[in-house]
Formats: C-alpha cells, structure tokens, sequence
C-alpha cells in the first residue's frame, strides 16, 4: 500500500446509553435532546407489542405525547416516506424516536431529515457532497432505541429507502442522520423469534465482514469489525438457541453497532448482491446477506485469503480460508438460515436486471474484486 492510498475521512459515533433496562430513560433522552413533542416511527409489526407500548407510556408520562406512526414496510419506500413526513408535520412534532429494527430506524431517521427539507430526497443520495444541498438546521433531531440486533442503524449518518418506481434501493446521507442519542437496551431483543435474530445476527457479522476486507484504509474499523466478528461467533448461536439470554443478547447488540461503525471502511458484493434482492422481491436483509455470503468469499478469494486466515485465527477458527468458509456454511446452518435464493421465493427470470442493478449499488465499489455485470451474473447464478 503507497503512502498516498493512506488517505481518508474517519468518523465515529454518538453518545449510547447501553445496558439492560435503560430503555427507561428515553423520556430523559429525548429531553437532552431538546425534543419536546416526539413521533415514535416504528414497523407495523411492532406497533401493538408490549416493549412499543411501553416506550409510549414513558414519552406521556412525562408530558411528551403520545405519538405514534408505523406505515413502514421491511424495505421502506418514499411512500411510506412521505406519509411520514405528513404525519409529522400535522402533529407538529420537533423530533423522533426511531424505535425497531433497520427498517424503522432508517425510516425514523429519514422523517426527521426530510421534514424541514424543501427538496426530493434523491437530492440528498450518497453522492459526492450531495449531502451539502440539505438545509442543515431545518433536520429535527433523533433518538434511536433498536429492538433488533443486525443493521446498527442507531450509530449510521445514513439511510436506505427503495425507490418506488424504479425498486432501487438508495442510500441518503447527512451526518445530521446520526441520532443524538442511542438507547441500546438488550431486555428489548429477548422477544425475537429465531429466524429473525438469526437474519439480523448474520447481518452484522455480513457488515462486520465486508467492512474489513474491504480494500479501503481505515485501521480502526478494520479492528472493530475483527471484534464484531469474534462478539458474533461466540454469541449469535446462544441467542438462537435461548432468546432470553440477556448477556448474549447483549453481546449481539454490540456486534451489530459495531458493523455499522465499521463499514465506514466499505461494503462490497455481499450486499451489491442483497440489496437488488430484496428491492424486487422484498426479503429480509439480514437472511439475503447470509444466504450470499460464501458465494462472495469465494468469489474474493485471491484477493483476501491472507485477511481471512488472520481472521480466522483471531476468532478462534482452524483450517484458514477453508476453515472460515466452512464455518459460515456451519453458522448458517445451525441458526436457520436457508441454503439458496430460490428458498426465499427468488428465481433466475431476473437476474439480468439483477445484476445490473447490483454493479450500480453505492457499495460495489467497496468489493475486493472490481464487480463487472458478467461477475454479478455469475454470483447469482451460483447463490440461486
């Protein structure tokens, strides 16, 4: 590596009240936050269940409303955007709580951004300095509390949201999407069932994984997602066999802010691959991610094998590149998570389209292997 490729822009994240029953201060949160009248944007899967209705009977407790808005679909689209907006502003609201897992987190995130905006959100995708064109003091402010343990969308500047029309997945950013507080509370994740602690589980180790074979310089995230993936083995089994295992739980809270600190280093195909997958046919993330993820290692082999055998000894893992592809084969299996695409109702009709799509996705730029549209073709081929 030349001294003139040791070159970045580093960030890091906000302040997060992490531990097991601190979902009781989000009231206190939300009012160092200087937000007074917050809207609680969640999914719709979540609306009704215990741990949201008590976030709720916190925030009017203590004299900040009752507010609640959950139009949100697992890959949220500008619909589900704009109507969150609207409901926003007619309850003249001064802020949010992104309350759930990355498809409530990301959209919470991205209502408070585009609520005193003035322009389309594409205006503000992850290009260059577009997020400069955002009126910096008209974005409310955000207090994250996930209820899932994979995207870490609590510690991002960013989110994801689908293009409707063209069932593009974009990501928009600002560093004004970072929430002002984070409440990571593990007692919140105990009632995920399996197959989803298993999804988002492998999520975080994907971002963990992509972000430090990522070819980009960036040592810190590098030893971050190392650790992520350490936190991630010795835990994400433990929480799939025992839900109401609070220390792991806690463990895989950690992993999944973790990856999304350290994926400021980059993504690569593993999530090219997902993010056109679950635009057009609307899978879980997290399971998308794993079900492609020893296809891309060994499609990157030539170009991180030394990584991956530094990492698998770092975690405790025999054999080298051999024994980590293994043990991501063992990992998926043991938690539940299926073998091909074609079990997630995904077929070859649209792979073509697919693969277009996934060499245009914001982080194929971050694969190990410069991605072509015959390579993309190939990959889902092999993972269908």
């Amino acid at each position: 590596m030349s001294s003139q490729s040791l070159n970045a822009n580093w960030s890091y994240p906000t302040a997060i009240r992490f531990g097991a029953g601190r979902v009781a201060e989000l009231a206190e949160a939300c009012t160092a936050a200087g937000i007074a009248r917050p809207l609680l944007v969640t999914d719709a899967g979540l609306a009704e269940a215990p741990i949201t209705q008590g976030a709720l009977d916190r925030l009017d407790r203590a004299g900040l409303g009752r507010a609640l808005f959950a139009d949100v679909k697992p890959n949220p689209d500008d619909h589900n955007l704009g109507a969150g907006i609207e409901a926003f502003r007619a309850g003249g609201h001064d802020g949010v709580v992104a309350f759930g897992g990355g498809s409530g987190l990301d959209l919470g995130k991205l209502i408070a951004f585009m609520a005193g905006q003035t322009r389309p959100v594409w205006d503000f995708e992850d290009v260059g300095d577009w997020w400069t064109r955002a009126d910096s003091d008209a974005i409310a402010p955000i207090v994250a509390v996930p209820t899932t343990a994979g995207t870490g969308s609590e510690v991002g500047r960013a989110g994801v949201i689908t293009h409707s029309a063209t069932h593009v997945k974009k990501v928009i950013f600002h560093p004004k999407i970072l929430p002002s507080a984070v409440i990571c509370d593990p007692e919140l994740t105990v009632g995920m069932p399996p197959i989803i602690t298993a999804g988002t589980g492998m999520d975080a180790f994907a971002h963990c994984l992509e972000a430090y074979c990522s070819p980009f310089y960036h040592p810190m995230s590098a030893g971050i997602a190392l650790e992520g993936m350490r936190l991630v083995k010795e835990n994400l089994l433990r929480v799939c066999r025992d839900g109401r295992d609070v220390e792991a739980r806690a463990h895989m809270m950690s992993a999944a802010a973790m990856g999304a600190v350290a994926f400021q280093k980059g993504l690569g195909a593993i999530h090219a691959l997902s993010h056109p997958v679950g635009a057009l046919y609307d899978t879980h993330h997290g399971t998308t991610n794993a079900v492609v993820m020893p296809t891309v290692l060994a499609f990157n082999r030539r170009a991180i094998d030394e990584k991956i055998v530094a990492l698998a000894a770092y975690i405790g893992i025999g054999g080298g590149f051999d024994g980590f592809l293994n043990f991501v084969f063992s990992l998926r299996s043991d938690v539940g998570i299926p073998d091909k695409l074609r079990d997630l109702g995904v077929g070859s009709e649209r792979i073509d389209e697919m693969a277009a799509m996934a060499i245009d996705d914001p982080t194929a730029p971050g694969n190990p292997i410069a991605l072509t549209l015959d390579d993309a073709k190939a990959l889902y081929e092999g993972c269908i």
